[in-house]
Protein backbone atom coordinates (compact mmCIF):
# COMPACT_ATOMS: atom_id res chain seq x y z
CA UNK A 1 0.00 0.00 0.00
CA UNK A 2 1.08 3.32 -0.60
CA UNK A 3 2.02 6.29 2.38
CA UNK A 4 -0.89 6.83 4.15
CA UNK A 5 -0.66 10.75 4.92
CA UNK A 6 -3.69 11.55 7.26
CA UNK A 7 -4.24 13.27 10.73
CA UNK A 8 -5.64 12.08 13.60
CA UNK A 9 -6.11 13.47 17.32
CA UNK A 10 -4.40 17.06 15.44
CA UNK A 11 -1.04 15.44 15.03
CA UNK A 12 -0.15 14.71 11.33
CA UNK A 13 1.06 11.18 10.65
CA UNK A 14 2.14 9.38 7.62
CA UNK A 15 2.00 5.48 7.89
CA UNK A 16 3.86 3.03 5.17
CA UNK A 17 1.75 0.09 6.50
CA UNK A 18 -1.78 -0.36 7.21
CA UNK A 19 -1.41 -3.36 9.17
CA UNK A 20 -3.04 -4.50 12.32
CA UNK A 21 -0.83 -2.83 14.80
CA UNK A 22 -1.10 0.52 12.28
CA UNK A 23 -4.83 -0.04 12.12
CA UNK A 24 -5.51 -0.10 15.85
CA UNK A 25 -3.71 3.22 16.32
CA UNK A 26 -6.39 4.55 13.99
CA UNK A 27 -9.11 3.06 15.71
CA UNK A 28 -7.57 3.70 18.93
CA UNK A 29 -7.77 7.42 17.95
CA UNK A 30 -11.43 7.18 17.10
CA UNK A 31 -13.09 9.58 14.35
CA UNK A 32 -11.37 12.95 13.27
CA UNK A 33 -11.84 15.75 10.39
CA UNK A 34 -9.62 13.04 8.65
CA UNK A 35 -10.80 9.75 9.84
CA UNK A 36 -14.53 8.41 8.87
CA UNK A 37 -15.46 5.35 10.41
CA UNK A 38 -18.70 3.07 8.67
CA UNK A 39 -20.60 0.53 9.27
CA UNK A 40 -21.26 -0.65 5.60
CA UNK A 41 -22.01 2.16 2.88
CA UNK A 42 -24.03 1.69 -0.55
CA UNK A 43 -21.82 2.91 -3.51
CA UNK A 44 -23.59 6.18 -3.35
CA UNK A 45 -22.71 6.88 0.58
CA UNK A 46 -18.94 6.17 -0.18
CA UNK A 47 -18.42 8.46 -3.46
CA UNK A 48 -20.31 10.79 -0.68
CA UNK A 49 -18.07 10.12 2.16
CA UNK A 50 -14.76 10.44 -0.25
CA UNK A 51 -15.89 13.67 -1.51
CA UNK A 52 -16.63 15.18 1.23
CA UNK A 53 -12.90 14.42 3.07
CA UNK A 54 -11.45 15.36 -0.27
CA UNK A 55 -12.58 18.42 0.65
CA UNK A 56 -11.30 19.26 3.37
CA UNK A 57 -7.54 17.32 3.78
CA UNK A 58 -7.86 14.06 2.37
CA UNK A 59 -7.78 10.99 5.26
CA UNK A 60 -9.44 7.85 5.89
CA UNK A 61 -12.35 5.98 5.28
CA UNK A 62 -12.65 2.93 7.49
CA UNK A 63 -15.48 0.34 6.50
CA UNK A 64 -16.94 -2.29 8.93
CA UNK A 65 -15.91 -0.40 11.99
CA UNK A 66 -18.85 1.20 14.01
CA UNK A 67 -19.10 4.86 15.42
CA UNK A 68 -17.27 3.94 18.86
CA UNK A 69 -14.45 2.16 16.61
CA UNK A 70 -15.06 -1.38 17.29
CA UNK A 71 -14.85 -3.19 14.34
CA UNK A 72 -17.52 -5.45 12.76
CA UNK A 73 -16.44 -6.44 9.86
CA UNK A 74 -17.28 -5.16 5.60
CA UNK A 75 -19.17 -6.95 4.17
CA UNK A 76 -17.57 -8.52 0.11
CA UNK A 77 -18.88 -5.58 -2.29
CA UNK A 78 -17.72 -7.79 -5.17
CA UNK A 79 -19.35 -11.57 -4.49
CA UNK A 80 -17.55 -13.36 -1.97
CA UNK A 81 -15.00 -10.76 -1.49
CA UNK A 82 -13.62 -7.30 -2.04
CA UNK A 83 -11.60 -6.35 -4.70
CA UNK A 84 -9.79 -3.13 -4.05
CA UNK A 85 -9.30 -2.12 -7.81
CA UNK A 86 -12.63 -2.35 -8.58
CA UNK A 87 -13.68 0.00 -5.62
CA UNK A 88 -11.11 2.43 -6.72
CA UNK A 89 -12.39 2.53 -10.37
CA UNK A 90 -15.85 3.15 -8.65
CA UNK A 91 -14.52 6.05 -6.64
CA UNK A 92 -12.79 7.43 -9.61
CA UNK A 93 -15.46 7.28 -12.26
CA UNK A 94 -18.16 8.84 -10.26
CA UNK A 95 -16.00 11.93 -8.79
CA UNK A 96 -15.73 15.11 -10.89
CA UNK A 97 -12.80 16.24 -10.82
CA UNK A 98 -11.92 12.39 -10.57
CA UNK A 99 -10.26 11.39 -6.93
CA UNK A 100 -7.70 8.43 -7.33
CA UNK A 101 -7.72 6.90 -3.45
CA UNK A 102 -6.14 3.54 -2.48
CA UNK A 103 -7.82 0.89 -1.69
CA UNK A 104 -6.80 -2.01 1.19
CA UNK A 105 -8.49 -5.13 2.67
CA UNK A 106 -6.97 -5.43 5.85
CA UNK A 107 -7.87 -8.82 8.10
CA UNK A 108 -8.25 -7.83 11.65
CA UNK A 109 -9.38 -10.44 14.24
CA UNK A 110 -10.88 -12.73 11.81
CA UNK A 111 -12.83 -9.75 9.87
CA UNK A 112 -12.04 -7.42 7.34
CA UNK A 113 -11.44 -3.55 7.39
CA UNK A 114 -11.82 -1.64 4.13
CA UNK A 115 -9.67 0.92 4.08
CA UNK A 116 -9.65 3.79 1.80
CA UNK A 117 -6.51 6.14 1.79
CA UNK A 118 -8.68 9.52 0.10
CA UNK A 119 -6.60 12.40 -0.90
CA UNK A 120 -6.90 15.95 -0.85
CA UNK A 121 -8.78 17.50 -3.51
CA UNK A 122 -6.38 19.93 -5.42
CA UNK A 123 -9.64 21.26 -7.08
CA UNK A 124 -13.47 21.68 -5.77
CA UNK A 125 -14.67 17.92 -5.90
CA UNK A 126 -18.01 17.05 -6.22
CA UNK A 127 -20.08 13.66 -7.17
CA UNK A 128 -21.45 12.88 -10.92
CA UNK A 129 -25.10 13.48 -9.64
CA UNK A 130 -23.45 17.12 -8.77
CA UNK A 131 -23.47 16.91 -4.62
CA UNK A 132 -20.59 19.06 -2.47
CA UNK A 133 -19.95 18.05 0.34
CA UNK A 134 -16.84 18.63 3.09
CA UNK A 135 -16.16 17.58 6.35
CA UNK A 136 -16.79 19.97 9.23
CA UNK A 137 -17.73 19.46 12.71
CA UNK A 138 -21.07 19.63 14.38
CA UNK A 139 -22.55 21.94 17.34
CA UNK A 140 -20.77 19.45 19.82
CA UNK A 141 -17.35 19.10 18.06
CA UNK A 142 -18.03 15.55 16.33
CA UNK A 143 -16.74 15.33 12.92
CA UNK A 144 -19.40 15.17 10.13
CA UNK A 145 -19.62 15.70 6.39
CA UNK A 146 -22.36 18.37 5.51
CA UNK A 147 -23.29 19.87 2.34
CA UNK A 148 -21.16 22.46 1.10
CA UNK A 149 -23.17 25.92 0.08
CA UNK A 150 -22.53 28.13 -2.86
CA UNK A 151 -20.30 30.67 -0.75
CA UNK A 152 -18.12 27.46 0.63
CA UNK A 153 -17.42 26.20 -3.06
CA UNK A 154 -16.22 29.60 -3.55
CA UNK A 155 -14.42 29.72 -0.34
CA UNK A 156 -12.80 26.25 -0.64
CA UNK A 157 -11.80 27.87 -4.79
CA UNK A 158 -9.82 30.51 -2.95
CA UNK A 159 -8.19 28.13 -0.21
CA UNK A 160 -6.77 25.99 -3.03
CA UNK A 161 -5.60 29.05 -4.81
CA UNK A 162 -7.99 28.33 -8.00
CA UNK A 163 -10.39 31.26 -7.58
CA UNK A 164 -9.61 34.49 -6.57
CA UNK A 165 -12.86 35.72 -4.82
CA UNK A 166 -11.60 39.33 -4.99
CA UNK A 167 -11.48 39.05 -8.58
CA UNK A 168 -15.34 37.73 -8.83
CA UNK A 169 -17.73 40.45 -10.57
CA UNK A 170 -20.25 41.89 -9.03
CA UNK A 171 -22.76 42.62 -12.10
CA UNK A 172 -25.24 44.52 -9.42
CA UNK A 173 -22.58 46.81 -8.39
CA UNK A 174 -22.40 50.50 -10.09
CA UNK A 175 -19.70 53.07 -9.54
CA UNK A 176 -22.00 54.96 -7.58
CA UNK A 177 -21.04 52.07 -4.97
CA UNK A 178 -17.58 53.30 -5.15
CA UNK A 179 -16.29 56.56 -2.81
CA UNK A 180 -13.73 59.16 -4.35
CA UNK A 181 -12.54 59.48 -0.93
CA UNK A 182 -11.02 56.20 -0.64
CA UNK A 183 -9.92 56.66 -4.33
CA UNK A 184 -8.15 59.85 -3.08
CA UNK A 185 -6.77 57.96 -0.19
CA UNK A 186 -5.45 55.84 -2.76
CA UNK A 187 -3.97 57.83 -4.58
CA UNK A 188 -2.26 60.01 -1.82
CA UNK A 189 -0.96 56.55 -0.33
CA UNK A 190 0.06 55.45 -3.42
CA UNK A 191 1.96 58.69 -4.54
CA UNK A 192 4.41 58.69 -0.94
CA UNK A 193 4.58 55.15 -0.44
CA UNK A 194 4.24 52.79 -3.34
CA UNK A 195 3.98 53.06 -6.73
CA UNK A 196 3.32 56.69 -8.09
CA UNK A 197 2.18 55.77 -11.44
CA UNK A 198 -0.96 54.66 -9.90
CA UNK A 199 -1.25 58.42 -8.06
CA UNK A 200 -2.11 60.03 -11.27
CA UNK A 201 -4.38 58.02 -12.92
CA UNK A 202 -8.33 58.65 -13.14
CA UNK A 203 -10.77 56.09 -10.83
CA UNK A 204 -11.76 53.92 -14.14
CA UNK A 205 -8.22 53.61 -15.28
CA UNK A 206 -7.35 53.11 -11.54
CA UNK A 207 -9.72 50.40 -11.29
CA UNK A 208 -8.24 48.96 -14.31
CA UNK A 209 -4.80 49.28 -13.35
CA UNK A 210 -5.18 47.52 -10.08
CA UNK A 211 -7.39 44.38 -12.26
CA UNK A 212 -10.50 45.58 -10.08
CA UNK A 213 -12.67 45.03 -13.19
CA UNK A 214 -13.63 42.13 -15.60
CA UNK A 215 -14.03 41.86 -19.02
CA UNK A 216 -17.42 43.36 -19.61
CA UNK A 217 -16.19 46.24 -16.91
CA UNK A 218 -18.20 45.30 -14.43
CA UNK A 219 -16.63 46.11 -10.89
CA UNK A 220 -15.04 42.74 -9.05
CA UNK A 221 -15.55 42.01 -5.04
CA UNK A 222 -11.77 43.50 -4.10
CA UNK A 223 -13.26 46.84 -6.12
CA UNK A 224 -16.07 47.33 -3.70
CA UNK A 225 -13.93 46.13 -0.36
CA UNK A 226 -10.94 48.77 -1.26
CA UNK A 227 -13.19 51.68 -2.77
CA UNK A 228 -16.74 50.86 -1.59
CA UNK A 229 -19.17 53.29 0.43
CA UNK A 230 -20.34 51.70 4.11
CA UNK A 231 -23.73 51.39 2.35
CA UNK A 232 -22.24 48.96 -0.86
CA UNK A 233 -20.23 47.03 1.58
CA UNK A 234 -23.37 46.40 3.70
CA UNK A 235 -25.28 45.55 0.14
CA UNK A 236 -22.53 43.40 -1.56
CA UNK A 237 -20.23 41.76 1.14
CA UNK A 238 -22.24 41.39 4.21
CA UNK A 239 -20.21 38.45 5.27
CA UNK A 240 -17.07 40.99 6.28
CA UNK A 241 -16.51 42.95 9.35
CA UNK A 242 -13.40 44.23 10.88
CA UNK A 243 -12.96 45.32 14.31
CA UNK A 244 -10.54 46.84 17.13
CA UNK A 245 -10.82 46.19 20.87
CA UNK A 246 -9.37 47.45 23.63
CA UNK A 247 -9.74 45.08 26.89
CA UNK A 248 -8.02 44.97 30.61
CA UNK A 249 -8.33 41.89 31.43
CA UNK A 250 -12.13 40.78 31.03
CA UNK A 251 -12.99 44.49 31.07
CA UNK A 252 -13.86 46.25 27.53
CA UNK A 253 -12.56 49.68 27.10
CA UNK A 254 -13.31 50.24 23.62
CA UNK A 255 -15.28 48.09 21.29
CA UNK A 256 -15.63 48.91 17.65
CA UNK A 257 -16.99 46.85 14.66
CA UNK A 258 -17.19 48.48 11.40
CA UNK A 259 -17.47 47.82 7.67
CA UNK A 260 -15.53 50.11 6.26
CA UNK A 261 -13.01 50.07 3.23
CA UNK A 262 -9.91 48.01 3.21
CA UNK A 263 -7.12 51.21 3.23
CA UNK A 264 -9.28 53.44 5.81
CA UNK A 265 -9.49 50.04 7.78
CA UNK A 266 -6.05 49.90 7.54
CA UNK A 267 -4.98 53.07 8.58
CA UNK A 268 -7.40 53.80 11.28
CA UNK A 269 -6.74 50.59 13.00
CA UNK A 270 -2.83 50.77 13.11
CA UNK A 271 -3.03 54.26 14.31
CA UNK A 272 -5.27 53.10 16.96
CA UNK A 273 -2.91 50.41 17.66
CA UNK A 274 0.21 52.81 17.94
CA UNK A 275 -1.53 55.31 20.28
CA UNK A 276 -1.51 51.90 22.59
CA UNK A 277 2.03 51.24 21.97
CA UNK A 278 4.25 52.20 25.23
CA UNK A 279 8.26 52.25 24.59
CA UNK A 280 10.98 51.58 26.37
CA UNK A 281 14.21 53.21 26.26
CA UNK A 282 18.08 52.30 25.66
CA UNK A 283 20.88 54.34 25.37
CA UNK A 284 22.90 54.08 21.65
CA UNK A 285 25.57 56.20 22.06
CA UNK A 286 24.80 60.04 22.68
CA UNK A 287 20.95 58.88 21.31
CA UNK A 288 18.49 57.16 23.30
CA UNK A 289 16.57 54.40 21.28
CA UNK A 290 12.74 53.68 21.84
CA UNK A 291 11.53 49.93 22.21
CA UNK A 292 7.84 49.83 21.51
CA UNK A 293 5.69 46.94 22.52
CA UNK A 294 5.57 46.11 19.06
CA UNK A 295 7.11 46.90 15.76
CA UNK A 296 5.81 49.21 12.94
CA UNK A 297 6.58 46.34 10.19
CA UNK A 298 4.85 43.87 12.79
CA UNK A 299 1.68 46.41 12.76
CA UNK A 300 1.25 47.06 9.06
CA UNK A 301 1.80 43.58 8.31
CA UNK A 302 -0.24 41.62 10.65
CA UNK A 303 -3.01 43.87 10.31
CA UNK A 304 -2.61 43.96 6.24
CA UNK A 305 -2.37 40.22 6.33
CA UNK A 306 -5.65 39.90 8.05
CA UNK A 307 -7.79 41.96 5.57
CA UNK A 308 -6.22 40.72 2.54
CA UNK A 309 -5.77 36.99 2.91
CA UNK A 310 -8.82 36.45 5.24
CA UNK A 311 -11.37 34.42 3.73
CA UNK A 312 -14.78 37.04 2.49
CA UNK A 313 -17.22 34.22 1.89
CA UNK A 314 -17.76 33.65 5.47
CA UNK A 315 -18.98 35.44 7.78
CA UNK A 316 -16.94 36.92 10.62
CA UNK A 317 -14.72 39.92 12.04
CA UNK A 318 -11.06 40.37 11.02
CA UNK A 319 -10.73 41.57 14.79
CA UNK A 320 -7.54 43.26 15.90
CA UNK A 321 -7.41 43.23 19.68
CA UNK A 322 -5.43 44.68 22.65
CA UNK A 323 -5.20 43.56 25.89
CA UNK A 324 -1.98 44.46 28.25
CA UNK A 325 0.77 43.99 26.66
CA UNK A 326 -0.10 41.44 23.86
CA UNK A 327 -1.49 42.55 20.51
CA UNK A 328 -4.01 39.08 18.91
CA UNK A 329 -4.67 40.14 14.95
CA UNK A 330 -7.31 36.94 13.73
CA UNK A 331 -9.52 36.33 10.78
CA UNK A 332 -12.09 33.97 9.44
CA UNK A 333 -10.43 31.58 7.22
CA UNK A 334 -7.67 29.07 8.10
CA UNK A 335 -4.49 29.37 6.24
CA UNK A 336 -4.47 29.37 1.96
CA UNK A 337 -3.62 25.65 0.75
CA UNK A 338 0.29 24.91 1.06
CA UNK A 339 0.46 27.27 4.01
CA UNK A 340 0.79 25.67 7.51
CA UNK A 341 1.70 26.59 11.36
CA UNK A 342 4.98 24.45 10.64
CA UNK A 343 6.16 26.52 7.75
CA UNK A 344 4.63 29.71 7.68
CA UNK A 345 8.38 31.24 7.66
CA UNK A 346 9.49 29.09 4.73
CA UNK A 347 6.55 28.52 2.17
CA UNK A 348 6.01 30.56 -0.82
CA UNK A 349 3.87 33.51 -0.69
CA UNK A 350 0.06 32.02 -1.27
CA UNK A 351 -2.48 34.84 -0.81
CA UNK A 352 -5.91 34.00 -0.83
CA UNK A 353 -7.25 37.08 -2.30
CA UNK A 354 -4.25 37.96 -5.19
CA UNK A 355 -6.02 41.24 -6.29
CA UNK A 356 -6.37 42.33 -3.11
CA UNK A 357 -2.54 41.65 -1.97
CA UNK A 358 -0.96 43.42 -5.01
CA UNK A 359 -3.50 46.27 -4.79
CA UNK A 360 -2.15 46.95 -0.95
CA UNK A 361 1.49 46.04 -2.38
CA UNK A 362 1.06 48.39 -5.28
CA UNK A 363 -0.24 51.15 -2.58
CA UNK A 364 3.54 50.35 -0.93
CA UNK A 365 0.94 49.42 2.65
CA UNK A 366 3.16 46.03 2.63
CA UNK A 367 6.04 44.33 1.68
CA UNK A 368 6.16 44.53 -1.75
CA UNK A 369 8.13 40.32 -2.19
CA UNK A 370 5.21 39.12 -0.42
CA UNK A 371 7.90 38.08 3.08
CA UNK A 372 6.00 40.51 4.71
CA UNK A 373 5.83 38.11 7.72
CA UNK A 374 9.70 37.35 7.85
CA UNK A 375 10.03 41.43 8.35
CA UNK A 376 7.29 41.24 11.38
CA UNK A 377 9.25 38.12 12.70
CA UNK A 378 12.83 39.74 12.88
CA UNK A 379 11.62 43.29 13.27
CA UNK A 380 9.63 42.05 16.62
CA UNK A 381 13.02 39.91 17.79
CA UNK A 382 15.35 43.23 16.78
CA UNK A 383 13.11 44.61 19.54
CA UNK A 384 14.04 41.82 22.16
CA UNK A 385 10.62 41.09 22.38
CA UNK A 386 9.04 37.37 21.17
CA UNK A 387 8.40 36.99 17.61
CA UNK A 388 4.55 36.17 16.76
CA UNK A 389 3.00 33.26 17.98
CA UNK A 390 0.46 31.07 15.31
CA UNK A 391 -0.14 28.54 17.59
CA UNK A 392 -3.60 28.88 17.68
CA UNK A 393 -4.94 28.97 14.00
CA UNK A 394 -6.86 26.46 13.02
CA UNK A 395 -9.00 25.30 9.69
CA UNK A 396 -11.66 28.17 10.46
CA UNK A 397 -9.62 31.00 11.93
CA UNK A 398 -5.91 32.41 11.49
CA UNK A 399 -4.50 34.20 14.78
CA UNK A 400 -1.63 36.09 14.98
CA UNK A 401 -0.61 37.07 18.81
CA UNK A 402 2.10 38.81 20.41
CA UNK A 403 3.22 38.26 23.62
CA UNK A 404 5.57 41.62 24.17
CA UNK A 405 6.09 41.69 27.67
CA UNK A 406 9.76 43.28 29.19
CA UNK A 407 11.99 43.58 26.27
CA UNK A 408 15.33 42.78 26.48
CA UNK A 409 17.35 45.67 26.70
CA UNK A 410 20.85 44.33 26.59
CA UNK A 411 20.23 42.30 23.19
CA UNK A 412 18.04 44.77 21.96
CA UNK A 413 21.26 47.23 22.52
CA UNK A 414 23.85 44.73 20.98
CA UNK A 415 21.37 44.23 17.90
CA UNK A 416 21.58 48.04 17.35
CA UNK A 417 25.07 48.50 17.69
CA UNK A 418 25.67 45.69 15.62
CA UNK A 419 23.31 47.60 12.84
CA UNK A 420 24.84 50.73 12.85
CA UNK A 421 28.40 48.79 12.45
CA UNK A 422 26.66 47.41 9.18
CA UNK A 423 26.20 43.89 10.66
CA UNK A 424 22.53 41.90 9.29
CA UNK A 425 21.21 39.56 11.07
CA UNK A 426 19.14 36.69 9.51
CA UNK A 427 15.80 35.57 10.67
CA UNK A 428 17.53 32.39 12.14
CA UNK A 429 19.99 34.60 13.58
CA UNK A 430 17.77 36.30 16.05
CA UNK A 431 15.46 33.57 16.19
CA UNK A 432 18.82 31.75 17.59
CA UNK A 433 19.77 34.51 20.01
CA UNK A 434 16.10 35.17 21.34
CA UNK A 435 15.81 31.37 22.07
CA UNK A 436 19.38 31.73 24.00
CA UNK A 437 18.79 34.40 25.78
CA UNK A 438 15.61 32.71 27.22
CA UNK A 439 16.66 29.08 28.03
CA UNK A 440 20.02 29.28 28.09
CA UNK A 441 21.26 27.09 25.67
CA UNK A 442 19.74 25.33 22.29
CA UNK A 443 19.76 21.92 19.99
CA UNK A 444 19.90 21.53 16.36
CA UNK A 445 16.96 19.41 17.29
CA UNK A 446 14.91 22.98 18.73
CA UNK A 447 16.74 25.41 15.85
CA UNK A 448 15.17 23.13 13.26
CA UNK A 449 11.67 22.99 15.02
CA UNK A 450 11.76 27.27 15.29
CA UNK A 451 13.48 27.66 12.20
CA UNK A 452 10.80 25.65 10.07
CA UNK A 453 13.60 23.76 7.84
CA UNK A 454 16.10 20.18 8.30
CA UNK A 455 18.28 19.43 11.12
CA UNK A 456 21.22 19.90 8.76
CA UNK A 457 20.07 23.04 7.80
CA UNK A 458 19.92 24.01 10.83
CA UNK A 459 23.42 22.85 11.89
CA UNK A 460 24.23 25.04 8.79
CA UNK A 461 23.20 27.98 10.87
CA UNK A 462 24.43 27.24 14.50
CA UNK A 463 27.65 26.42 12.50
CA UNK A 464 27.80 29.34 11.10
CA UNK A 465 26.86 31.54 14.30
CA UNK A 466 29.87 29.66 16.66
CA UNK A 467 32.65 30.19 13.77
CA UNK A 468 31.26 33.93 13.75
CA UNK A 469 32.17 34.28 17.13
CA UNK A 470 28.16 34.30 18.90
CA UNK A 471 28.00 30.62 20.21
CA UNK A 472 30.01 28.30 21.68
CA UNK A 473 29.04 24.43 21.85
CA UNK A 474 29.22 22.02 24.59
CA UNK A 475 28.82 17.81 24.11
CA UNK A 476 28.99 15.89 20.91
CA UNK A 477 26.61 14.31 18.50
CA UNK A 478 22.95 14.53 19.19
CA UNK A 479 23.41 15.49 22.65
CA UNK A 480 25.53 18.77 21.16
CA UNK A 481 24.20 22.32 22.48
CA UNK A 482 25.04 25.63 21.46
CA UNK A 483 25.54 28.30 24.34
CA UNK A 484 26.62 32.54 23.65
CA UNK A 485 30.00 32.68 23.43
CA UNK A 486 31.95 34.84 26.39
CA UNK A 487 32.79 37.83 24.33
CA UNK A 488 29.04 37.97 23.41
CA UNK A 489 28.40 37.68 26.91
CA UNK A 490 30.80 40.51 27.50
CA UNK A 491 29.11 42.26 24.80
CA UNK A 492 26.03 41.94 26.84
CA UNK A 493 27.58 43.17 29.95
CA UNK A 494 26.88 39.79 31.70
CA UNK A 495 30.04 37.94 31.94
CA UNK A 496 29.00 36.39 34.84
CA UNK A 497 26.36 34.68 33.07
CA UNK A 498 28.81 33.12 30.69
CA UNK A 499 30.53 31.50 34.30
CA UNK A 500 27.07 30.77 35.45
CA UNK A 501 26.13 28.44 32.16
CA UNK A 502 29.41 26.88 31.93
CA UNK A 503 29.99 25.87 35.79
CA UNK A 504 26.20 24.71 35.60
CA UNK A 505 28.03 22.41 32.59
CA UNK A 506 30.57 21.15 34.71
CA UNK A 507 28.40 20.61 37.88
CA UNK A 508 26.32 18.30 35.67
CA UNK A 509 28.95 15.91 33.94
CA UNK A 510 30.58 15.62 37.42
CA UNK A 511 27.13 14.60 39.17
CA UNK A 512 26.52 12.02 36.14
CA UNK A 513 30.16 10.96 36.46
CA UNK A 514 29.15 10.07 40.21
CA UNK A 515 26.01 8.53 39.29
CA UNK A 516 27.20 6.29 37.22
CA UNK A 517 30.08 5.07 39.40
CA UNK A 518 27.92 4.77 42.14
CA UNK A 519 25.09 2.67 39.85
CA UNK A 520 28.56 0.16 38.44
CA UNK A 521 30.82 0.44 40.81
CA UNK A 522 33.51 1.92 37.97
CA UNK A 523 34.08 4.34 35.01
CA UNK A 524 36.31 4.43 32.54
CA UNK A 525 37.83 7.35 30.31
CA UNK A 526 35.62 6.10 26.88
CA UNK A 527 32.42 5.52 29.16
CA UNK A 528 32.97 9.13 30.64
CA UNK A 529 33.54 10.78 27.47
CA UNK A 530 30.72 8.87 25.80
CA UNK A 531 28.28 9.45 29.14
CA UNK A 532 29.24 12.53 29.17
CA UNK A 533 29.20 13.94 24.97
CA UNK A 534 32.45 15.22 25.41
CA UNK A 535 36.01 14.20 23.93
CA UNK A 536 38.77 11.93 25.24
CA UNK A 537 40.54 14.35 26.49
CA UNK A 538 38.01 16.76 28.15
CA UNK A 539 37.14 13.21 29.88
CA UNK A 540 40.26 12.60 31.07
CA UNK A 541 40.96 16.37 32.96
CA UNK A 542 36.99 15.62 34.24
CA UNK A 543 38.53 12.59 35.89
CA UNK A 544 41.66 13.76 37.31
CA UNK A 545 39.55 16.73 38.40
CA UNK A 546 37.42 14.17 40.73
CA UNK A 547 40.67 12.12 41.75
CA UNK A 548 41.98 15.12 42.77
CA UNK A 549 38.93 16.40 44.95
CA UNK A 550 39.11 12.88 46.42
CA UNK A 551 35.70 11.50 44.71
CA UNK A 552 37.03 9.23 42.72
CA UNK A 553 40.16 6.41 43.52
CA UNK A 554 42.42 5.70 40.24
CA UNK A 555 43.23 2.15 39.65
CA UNK A 556 45.46 0.80 36.90
CA UNK A 557 47.29 3.03 34.90
CA UNK A 558 46.63 5.07 31.73
CA UNK A 559 44.72 3.79 29.16
CA UNK A 560 43.84 0.63 31.42
CA UNK A 561 42.91 2.75 34.40
CA UNK A 562 39.13 2.80 35.81
CA UNK A 563 37.56 5.34 38.24
CA UNK A 564 35.94 3.58 41.34
CA UNK A 565 34.55 5.38 44.45
CA UNK A 566 37.52 6.92 47.14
Amino acid sequence: MKTLNFDYAGASCILTNMDNSTLRQVLAQGETLTVEFKKQVNDNELVETVVCLANNRGGLLLIGVDDDGDVIGAAPRHGSSTVPARLQALITGRTVPAVETTVTVVPFNSREVIVVDVPMGHDVIATMSGKFLRRALDLHGRPMCRPMNPHDVVGRAGTLGILDFSSVALPTATREDLSNTEFSRFREVAKSEGDKTLAVLSNQDLLKALGLTDQHDNITVGAVLLFGNEEALAKHLPSYEVGFQELDNLKVRVNEIQRIPLLKAMMEISDRVRARNPEEEIDFGMQRIGLPRFSEETIRELIANALTHRDYTKMGITLIQINGDTLTVSNPGGFPNGVTINNILTTNPHPRNPALADAFKRAGMVERTGRGIIRAFQSQLSLGRSAPDYGRSDDHTVEARVRAGPADKELAQYFAEARGKGEEFSLEDLITLHEVRMERSITTARAADLFQVNRHNARIVLNRLTENGLLESRGEGKARSYHLAASLYRRLGEPAQYVRTRGFDRIQQEQMVLTFVERHGAITRKETSELCQIDSSKASILLRRLRDQGKLRMEGARRTAVYVKA
